[in-house]
């Protein structure tokens, strides 16, 4: 299957570093490592510009294999990868850059994410502060974190006197976390969502549907409009080539007042992943 690159028509986000984003990335959760190295290529043959990863994932030595054969120059691409529970305190969070970035084989990185806050281990600021040195080094465009509580946020910010740029969230249509959407923006943090699509799970909602009826797309493109048009950044995962190429195919149509409010009562609060406030996976 060929593909005809559309990148120049993601619109981007200006992080409150001045660094850019682009709106829609590529996210390879739970993408196999003999695989992701394909489906990341798929990708940026698209038109995706932004990949993120982390290092849980296990797949970041395939990622890294098909940025650097993609021949699209370095500069055009902005590659996240994520810090793992277990690795965060000072030290070992700049050990674990270190690995990541060996095995991505890349010079530098455009977005590091503590990936959990684990309260209970009290270490998330220890952390920030090593993604600070790294930053200062020159080693990382931006710094910020992933699944983030106003609580959590308040506590880094006022320890560290730096606001992280961006937050990485479970966010779709039954989670629309409000609430905490307010607070970044109060605080010109960049609110980016994890399973957008709910892992699938509403590409069968009646709402959503018959959304999709109505603007002759399918489900999966009107829920990332639907995370387009509030400004979040939004990383739809699939190993497909036809899905990759469906869920970018979403700037040429946009959904009416109306339809983004009829989406408005699907939000019931309802998670997919772990709560923020007791997961502490890899510490056990």
């Amino acid at each position: 299957m060929t593909f005809r690159s559309q990148a120049s028509s993601v619109p981007t986000i200006v992080l409150n570093d001045g660094n850019v984003i682009p709106q829609l990335g590529f996210g390879v959760f739970q993408v196999p490592e003999d695989q992701v190295a394909g489906v990341v290529s798929t990708a940026l043959e698209v038109g995706y510009r932004s990949i993120d990863t982390a290092s849980i994932y296990g797949n970041e030595k395939g990622v890294g294999e098909a940025v650097r054969s993609s021949g699209i120059p370095r500069d055009d691409l902005f590659i996240t990868t994520k810090l793992w529970n277990a690795d965060q305190g000072y030290d070992s969070t700049l050990r674990a850059f270190d690995a990541s970035m060996e095995r991505l084989g890349l010079d530098y990185l455009d977005l590091y994410l503590i990936h959990w806050p684990v309260p209970s281990a009290n270490k998330f600021v220890d952390t920030f502060r090593a993604m600070q040195a790294l930053q200062a080094d020159g080693r990382i465009g931006s710094i910020g974190v992933s699944n983030f509580r106003v609580i959590d946020l308040e506590t880094l910010i006022d320890a560290t006197g730096v606001t992280p740029t961006v937050n990485q969230i479970e966010l779709h249509p039954t989670l629309a976390q409000r609430e905490l959407r307010q607070y970044q923006d109060n605080h010109a943090i960049a609110t980016e969502a994890w399973s957008p699509l709910g892992q699938g799970k509403l590409l069968d909602n009646p709402t959503i549907v018959g959304v999709a009826q109505q603007t002759g797309r399918t489900p999966a493109q009107v829920i990332i409009r639907w995370h387009l048009q509030q400004g979040i950044i939004v990383i739809p995962k699939s190993v497909t080539p036809s899905r990759i190429a469906e869920n970018f195919d979403v700037f040429d149509f946009e959904l009416t007042p109306a339809q983004m409010e009829a989406l408005s009562p699907l939000d019931k609060g309802d998670r997919i992943g772990p709560d923020p406030s007791v997961f502490k996976a890899g510490l056990d």
